[in-house]
């Protein structure tokens, strides 16, 4: 391809792969005027010859950090939701296909992108998938040895402290029920859940310490219901919060408004949309749930009458839907304004 011909270029997409990228380019008039296949190496070196114009790219594993290799260079990167993407492919999905998708999308002049997550974002969220993780596989080996135990004949009353207690009790008074072999595995399993717990206190003390050192974790904390855990995830998924213009678009991103069918001036509302990613979703579910175990804590909040009439109506696990929702907005604004929850006593509340 001539020069003059790449220096027409208005807008590149790139489809990231693990290895090799594929790149799209447009001119001004909408003409294809590249198509290319690189390695991921030769990003730079590739980028570095083309004339500074917008990238598109799709929101993947790695798309921040080839948005910032490319802003550096001075260009214009833009991160789609891959669910913005699709409906621009044409024909057969392929990597060219996906490519050329990716920029047409990102020409579009109302379509939300995804913004630039900082290296500081991406190791907090890396400490909360981590602790997710570890908290999984923690599940799953407790799981696995009530199991084994049922097996056994034995059964021991739900709780993950109930098992904990009784567990070398149980080996130590059944120890003629229970093979060798059987009991040297369930030691091993009880082992690995120790060594979980282990790790998981040692990635939330990470946590923790980061919530009480950065300021926005700290205002949001001051939320009742909200703790280390919601403040940090927060900071780590949408940072000041500047992506979204009011408290119910974040409420819609994380998930947490009714599902939407409407038509003809009929309006249709369903099931929570469960939009968006699960784990702030499930963190303020289980903050409201906190929040709605103590009700004679309930006066002492700000939104404490609404809570109250809101349950006379409710059943609990909807109420527990609205009052997330209710604290994801608070969240967002107190965020996106850096400033502090107004209510004296909210403070006191235990947070997750």
């Amino acid at each position: 391809m001539e020069k003059k011909t790449f220096d027409q270029l208005m807008s590149i997409g790139i489809d990231i792969g693990k290895d090799t990228f594929h790149l799209v380019g447009f001119d001004r008039d909408g003409q294809l005027v590249l198509r290319k296949q690189i390695k991921r190496l030769a990003l730079v070196a590739t980028f570095e010859k083309l004339p500074r114009c917008i990238v598109g790219m799709e929101a993947c594993l790695s798309a921040h950090f080839v948005s910032r290799t490319l802003r550096q260079l001075g260009f214009e990167p833009r991160i789609i939701p891959a669910i913005y993407v699709k409906p621009f492919i044409k024909g057969q999905k392929n990597d060219d296909n996906d490519a050329e998708a990716i920029v047409e999308a990102a020409l579009r002049p109302n379509l939300l992108i995804v913004p630039e997550k900082s290296q500081d974002q991406l190791d907090l969220q890396v400490l909360h998938r981590v602790r997710s993780r570890l908290v999984s596989r923690r599940t799953a080996t407790i799981n696995q040895i009530r199991a084994f135990l049922t097996e056994q004949g034995i059964t021991v009353r739900k709780g993950l402290r109930a098992l904990k207690t009784s567990f070398e009790a149980i080996l130590a008074e059944r120890r003629d029920e229970i093979s060798p072999r059987m009991r040297a595995i369930l030691i091993g399993l009880y082992g690995d859940w120790l060594w979980l717990d282990e790790r998981i206190d040692a990635v939330s003390n990470d946590i923790e310490q980061i919530s009480r050192t950065e300021e926005n974790c700290v205002n949001v904390m001051t939320i009742p219901g909200i703790g280390p855990m919601i403040s940090t995830a927060m900071v780590a998924a949408i940072g000041a919060g500047e992506a979204f213009g009011r408290g119910r678009d974040f409420a819609a991103w994380v998930g947490l408004v009714p599902r939407q069918y409407s038509t003809g001036g009929r309006t249709v509302l369903g099931h929570i949309s469960k939009r968006g990613s699960r784990y702030p979703r499930m963190l303020f579910v289980q903050a409201a749930k906190v929040i709605l175990m103590r009700a004679n804590r309930w006066p002492d909040f700000s939104f404490g009458d609404w809570l109250i009439r809101a349950s006379e109506r409710m059943n609990r696990n909807k109420l527990a839907v609205a009052l997330a929702n209710k604290l994801a907005r608070m969240a967002w604004s107190i965020l996106r304004h850096r400033t502090a929850f107004d209510a004296p006593g909210d403070e006191a509340a235990v947070g997750i």
